[in-house]
């Protein structure tokens, strides 16, 4: 039995442009493993790894996270996942943080979320959270019955600094500024893939349609075995 090669894809995409929910999608769909450079700073900050205190300074400083760093931690937990089709979100996010990665593996393919920023605005702006309980109201598509207050406790509502329109316009020019270089560079490889759309709905099938032609749909496989 042939065995197919294994598949290195990253996904790319401004805050609030549906990559946690593309990403759970894929790795539901396709079983591969998810590596989101996010989730791995928060667990070494947490466990205050050399790494996580490290990345923690310059976060309470404001500041971005330097390479090196992210790159020592990022290839160092991806060294267990060599045996496996994985999933990067959140890294490379400059060139010199591709580079390095190129290095140590090559990468198939890149998919990158094109969202417009009006629409993300919209989105993230229009979030509103009740603090004690953590639950999420957008006015959007799941407003609460009484603008500014919550269902339940009747409580009002808080928005997140990070939900501010100041800070949206904020991030997302960040990510403008820092990222798109890094999607030249896996374009001039011939490596990138947009999918363009408002709805993360409707640029999921596209996805889904593209992965399908490298690897199986395990979830399918999963229904169809007798429990």
């Amino acid at each position: 039995m042939v065995v197919p090669p294994l598949l290195r894809v990253v996904i790319m995409g401004p805050p609030g442009s549906g990559k946690g929910t593309v990403s759970s999608r894929i790795i539901k769909h396709f079983g591969m493993k998810h590596l989101s450079s996010g989730d791995l700073l928060r667990d070494n900050m947490q466990k205050k790894t050399e790494v996580g205190i490290l990345a923690k300074s310059y976060i309470d400083q404001g500041c971005l996270i330097p390479d090196d760093i992210m790159t020592r931690l990022m290839l160092n937990e991806l060294k267990g996942l060599d045996r496996y089709n994985w999933l990067l979100d959140g890294f490379p996010r400059t060139v010199a943080q591709a580079e390095a990665l190129d290095k140590e593996c090559q990468i198939d393919t890149v998919i990158d979320l094109d969202v417009p920023f009006e629409t993300i605005k919209c989105r993230l702006t229009a979030r509103w959270i009740h603090p004690a309980s953590g639950r999420v109201y957008n006015l959007e598509f799941s407003p609460p019955k009484v603008q500014g207050i919550d269902d339940i406790t009747g409580e009002p509502l808080v928005q997140r600094d990070d939900d501010k329109p100041e800070t949206v316009t904020k991030r997302l020019q960040a990510y403008d500024a820092q990222t798109k270089p890094v999607l030249e560079y896996y374009r001039e490889k011939g490596l990138l893939k947009s999918f363009s759309g408002t709805e993360t709905n409707k640029i999921w099938p596209h996805i889904y349609a593209f992965l399908q032609t490298k690897l199986p749909d395990v979830s399918q496989k999963d229904a169809a075995t007798p429990r």
